[in-house]
């Protein structure tokens, strides 16, 4: 698949990001779930309880597009 263009990302509905206030972070396919677990600690600006809703909206979506997380929490990132 192609890179989300701006135009394409524009047309998403906040409901399609990890992160919808911040537009951050798209969940509209495999690709993009893996993406947003790999750069999940690198949005700023976002407070503990926005991340585990984000946590929650990425962990719906690999359930939807097939794919393993190993993590149960979005704390558990990073640590091996």
């Amino acid at each position: 698949m192609a890179e989300l263009d701006k135009t394409a990302r524009d047309k998403l509905s906040s409901r399609e990001f990890a992160f919808p206030r911040q537009r951050k972070e798209p969940l509209e396919d495999a690709r993009h779930v893996r993406n947003a677990v790999a750069r999940f600690d690198q949005v700023q600006g976002v407070s503990d309880a926005e991340r585990d809703e984000a946590w929650k909206r990425i962990q719906a979506a690999a359930r939807k597009f097939g794919v393993e997380l190993k993590e149960r929490h979005w704390r558990e990132l990073g640590k091996p």
